[in-house]
């Protein structure tokens, strides 16, 4: 078993389609104790491959998806880039044209057009009247004496059909009829994906081609291919779109408007970009987008989630498991359990993963996963992340903290405490409006100034003697207290606070609130 993953280098990243894709290819490989090929569809050499690419490949590391063969570990079926293996397509070519599968063709867009919109015209079905079809090398000369550029047509079949069993469509059929004698090469002697992509499968033996549904319409023509170069046929698997929210459209990195109008997709966009405004990253629609994987690497989410999530985009094991491990996943897979409908992307189940994956981590692996983004925020210096202060926020957050990136909404116990910044709103309601607040918060903060031990346990008794010595309700001092040392309104247990902050920093962040009213 030999599949492949080639993805085109755009410098965007690792689509969430395209990672599903990858997934499905890679757990087949393991499944059958096969190979996962990488070969990079790097043809458009306009592009910074080497830029374009890095994103993708840390995109798939990061998921754990390790390929056989490809870029960064070689193999015996290279050069795995498309851009190296000119000599194999014009190969291919001649071999087409020498078989009288193809022929070279010189009419121009223009010509193409009037063509067509004659055919419209008449109500007919667009065949090209092959007018400008260079039959013979005299044939082509005269063309080219024109000042006319030929490109290279595959001469498809105009009767009968294509039919092939796809592992997750069934039996599929086209009629030849319906196919146009597409270009295989161009002008500049650069071929097209068809005939590229074919070749590849072939010399790079892939057993099995599993790749998005769009590609469906592709299938006949390769598979033409195939049969007019004497290739053996792969097996086919098209798997379902990954659609937007709550839609059958094809999830696009390029409508992250449109998608913010959903209320979920808004707020798991939101989330990240809270985290990575803090940290210093660019937020761009081009950079920083929930439907590439690197907006979950960046602010914190944890891979496991992320592949458990991709495996039910179109597959399932039952009707009830949806928490997987990658040893069940290898030992489960199949191309049989993939559906044949689109798979709609839903930003609050994709969050439910997260949640189940972030509370199985031990407080080691949580305060070791949160603390680098500490450091990129500027909270604490590279390598002097105070341990015990990570760790008892990280134990006192405990499920408040979805994502690694959530550390950052405890930024006040990393500040210090003249730079303290306030909720204005909350310092209003909660110090300045009730005319007993500050009073209160003063008298309080002398019997805080002798509350021993400085634990959890003491700090609560020492509040509930002061509320009920004076017939007060705990809310009474307490929300004046929390935004008076925190600069916010909410967060995990008060005395939590008191204690990981200490007795130093909270008597002097309350003198200060008390000098501010």
């Amino acid at each position: 078993m030999r599949v492949r993953i080639a993805p085109c280098p755009t410098g965007d990243g690792a689509h969430i389609g395209l990672a599903r894709t990858a997934l499905f290819n890679w757990l087949f490989a393991r499944r059958h104790g096969g190979a996962f090929v990488l070969r990079v569809d790097d043809t458009d050499r306009q592009r910074n491959v080497d830029e374009a690419l890095a994103p993708i490949l840390d995109g798939f590391r990061w998921l754990g998806m390790d390929w056989d063969e490809g870029p960064e570990v070689g193999g015996d079926h290279g050069p795995y880039f498309q851009s190296e293996r000119g000599e194999h397509y014009a190969a291919a070519v001649d071999a087409l044209l020498a078989a009288g599968a193809a022929y070279r063709d010189y009419s121009t867009p223009e010509e193409l057009a009037e063509e067509r919109q004659a055919a419209q015209a008449e109500g007919e079905r667009f065949i090209y009247s092959l007018r400008w079809q260079a039959g013979t090398d005299d044939d082509a000369a005269r063309f080219e004496a024109e000042g006319r550029r030929g490109v290279v047509r595959l001469e498809m079949p105009r009767e009968g059909s294509c039919r092939f069993t796809d592992h997750v469509r069934g039996e599929v059929e086209f009629e030849w009829a319906r196919e146009q004698d597409h270009v295989i090469q161009r002008a500049d002697g650069s071929v097209l994906y068809n005939l590229a992509s074919v070749v590849d499968d072939h010399l790079m033996e892939i057993s099995h081609v599993i790749r998005a549904e769009e590609h469906l319409s592709n299938t006949p023509r390769q598979i033409f291919v195939f049969e007019a170069l004497g290739y053996p046929l792969p097996e086919f698997a098209h798997l379902p779109a990954v659609a937007e929210p709550g839609s059958k459209t094809k999830l696009s990195k390029r409508k992250l408007d449109k998608y913010l109008k959903n209320p979920d997709f808004s707020k798991l966009y939101e989330h990240g970009l809270a985290i990575a405004e803090a940290i210093g990253l660019e937020t761009t629609p081009e950079t920083f987008n929930p439907v590439v994987v690197d907006f979950y690497r960046e602010v914190g989410y944890l891979p496991d989630a992320l592949v458990n999530y991709l495996l039910l985009l179109g597959w399932s094991l039952d009707d009830k498991t949806e928490i997987l491990d990658r040893e069940t996943m290898f030992e489960h897979f199949s191309l049989e359990r993939v559906g044949k409908a689109s798979a709609s992307f839903d930003p609050l189940k994709l969050l439910s993963f997260q949640e189940h994956y972030m509370r199985r981590l031990s407080e080691d692996e949580t305060v070791a996963m949160v603390a680098p983004y500490l450091v990129a925020a500027g909270l604490v210096e590279e390598g002097a992340a105070p341990e015990t202060r990570v760790r008892a926020i990280v134990r006192a957050a405990g499920d408040r903290l979805v994502v690694a990136g959530d550390i950052l909404e405890y930024a006040e116990f990393f500040v210090d405490d003249a730079a303290l910044a306030y909720d204005e709103a909350a310092f209003d309601k909660r110090l300045r409006q009730p005319e007993e607040a500050a009073g209160l918060l003063a008298a309080y903060r002398e019997r805080l100034a002798a509350t021993e031990p400085w634990t959890v346990a003491s700090l609560e008794a020492s509040l509930r003697d002061f509320v009920e010595e004076r017939g007060l309700k705990l809310g009474a001092v307490i929300h004046a207290l929390r935004v008076a040392v925190t600069g916010k309104s909410v967060g995990f247990g008060m005395f939590e606070i008191l204690e990981i902050l200490g007795r130093e920093a909270c008597l002097a962040r309350i003198d200060r609130a008390l000098a501010r009213v």
